[in-house]
């Protein structure tokens, strides 16, 4: 049975391989990083804004937030991260810290040298790879900063809904269509940019359609329904669309 540091690190290979072809010696050239398995529990801040890091940060289970500080003490999710992917790779190039991280469950994370992934970047595939990963992450916050700043309340959460499904689903992490997010209401309510109350009554409102998260498990009766109801189109994720499953 291979360790967590052996299975996190495959995990991360097959995110990078879905936008970036690596050769063999490439790929055994990820699995052979050097790393630290750490459990954090839920609520703990692994970064703060204004930390100077040295390692980057990939989840092997649970869920974890990047967040900014309002001036008032408020924080703001701006992003969610799956188990397989690398929070904060683009600390490689810039390690001091403008937003945080915080575990939203209980999670489980591979924190890798920034030293050790510098030395990958010599080589111009692995470098491409990371570079294609830090875009995608910009991609996804810039679809999240449109679709907070413009989209109407029930679209916005259906939208979310369906960028986690297909992200959980390429993970291997249940289907698009169901699947475990482990947040509570107000949690999600940060990160959908509403108040509980306004979730409470959006949640209602999506359940009558089909949409549901119930007991931490979203589920999705007609995927294409919920889709075109959040007009949602995963080009953002750049993804080639040979990757994608199909609906």
């Amino acid at each position: 049975m291979p360790d967590d540091r052996q299975r996190g690190l495959e995990m991360f290979l097959q995110r990078l391989l879905l936008r970036t072809q690596l050769t063999a010696e490439e790929q055994d050239a990820i699995r052979a990083l050097p790393a630290r398995v750490e459990d954090v529990r839920a609520g703990r801040d692994v970064v703060v804004p204004g930390e100077h890091t040295s390692e980057s940060c990939m989840i092997v289970s649970g869920l974890m937030s990047r967040f900014d500080v309002l001036l008032d003490g408020r924080r703001q999710t701006v992003a969610l991260y799956v188990p397989g992917e690398m929070c904060d790779l683009h600390s490689v190039p810039v390690p001091t810290a403008g937003w945080g991280l915080e575990a939203v469950a209980n999670s489980r994370l591979l924190f890798v040298p920034h030293a050790a992934l510098r030395d990958l970047a010599r080589n111009a595939s692995l470098a491409l790879a990371f570079w294609c990963d830090t875009a995608a992450d910009g991609s996804i916050l810039a679809k999240w900063v449109a679709n907070i700043g413009r989209a109407q309340a029930p679209p916005r959460v259906a939208h979310l809904f369906c960028e986690l499904g297909l992200r959980m689903e390429l993970a291997g992490l249940g289907s698009r269509s169901e699947f475990e997010l482990p947040m509570t209401q107000a949690q999600l309510a940060d990160a959908v940019g509403m108040t509980s109350v306004h979730l409470n009554r959006t949640l209602k409102a999506l359940a009558a359609k089909g949409v549901t998260f119930v007991r931490k498990q979203v589920c999705i009766a007609d995927w294409k329904a919920a889709a075109e109801l959040a007009e949602f189109e995963p080009t953002y994720l750049v993804l080639p669309e040979e990757t994608l499953p199909p609906a």
